[in-house]
């Protein structure tokens, strides 16, 4: 099967699924396992997004979505050259990935748009299966879905009967936005009080007077899409009169795929470090603002 996959975590849950010799194409934000950057890019982002603030980031993706002018281009060209047997994609965000409308004139007629679009923990962890089966490997799916699980129920176990700090996930930090989706799960499996999001929600702006006025304990800054290093080099300035920490959003936690279930592990460890072990990501504290 020659695979065309859009959406980076898509392409994570391939590498895990032992079919990345069968990926023939990839979007410029799928940049995990290393090796993908040899992969051809069939998708591309419109806008050059290193040099800008995050407020300017802010100011675009939202121009963008009230325009309904997209964020990606698709080569139809190579599309039609790689001759993939299916195209993997989204509809969930239209900022996060290449959507299935960004796909109406770019792909070859006949070939099967699939579209993942996970709104909960219990979801993502279904969508590995689902992926698997569609691809003819569902013994590889299980075994994927099963580490999960275990990595999230052994903290789960570790926390359990413990107090619950409040705890704060930004998804992005100017303007401040709360999490959505899986993400307030993930905090109350890390045994956290999640904190102005409900699960399943989209994620949505609001302010750091909003945020502080919820006495938070940890305020946790996991950038969509963003790297640790990437997010740092924007929020150098921020001080905040609570502990403040930076995480590698793009990787453990804003992307849908199995790497989440390392994410619960580091908020575990963040939020209960006697009882959680360290996983060994990368994060920064912040310096915190006289209180």
């Amino acid at each position: 099967m020659r695979i065309v996959s859009l959406l980076p975590s898509a392409t994570d849950m391939i590498y895990e699924l032992e079919l990345f010799d069968s990926l023939v194409g990839v979007s410029e934000d799928c940049n995990w396992p290393p090796q993908v950057k040899d992969k051809p890019l069939v998708a591309r982002n419109r806008i050059d997004l290193s040099g800008l603030s995050a407020a300017q980031i802010d100011e675009i993706v939202s121009g963008s979505k009230s325009e309904t002018h997209s964020l990606y281009s698709v080569d139809a060209d190579l599309m039609s050259e790689l001759h993939p047997d299916i195209v993997i994609t989204q509809d969930l965000c239209e900022v996060c990935a290449v959507s299935s409308g960004d796909l109406s004139t770019a792909c070859p007629i006949g070939v099967e748009v699939y579209s993942m679009n996970p709104r909960s923990l219990a979801d993502v962890i279904e969508s590995v299966v689902a992926l698997a089966n569609r691809l003819g490997v569902p013994g590889q799916g299980e075994g994927v879905a099963r580490a999960m699980k275990a990595k999230i129920q052994g903290v789960r176990d570790a926390v359990a009967g413990r107090p619950r700090p409040r705890v704060f996930v930004a998804e992005w930090m100017d303007p401040p936005y709360g999490s959505g989706h899986w993400l307030p799960e993930m905090v109350e499996a890390a045994g956290g009080t999640n904190v102005l999001s409900k699960p399943g929600e989209y994620s949505f702006r609001t302010t750091w007077e909003a945020v502080l006025a919820e006495k938070p304990d940890l305020v946790v800054l996991a950038a969509c899409g963003f790297s640790l290093d990437q997010s740092l080099q924007r929020m150098q300035d921020l001080r905040l009169p609570v502990r403040t920490v930076v995480v590698d959003g793009d990787a453990h936690f804003s992307r849908p795929a199995p790497r989440v279930a390392d994410g619960i592990r580091q908020l575990g460890h963040l939020i209960h470090p006697d009882v959680v072990p360290d996983p060994g990501l990368p994060f920064a504290e912040l310096t915190p603002a006289p209180t």
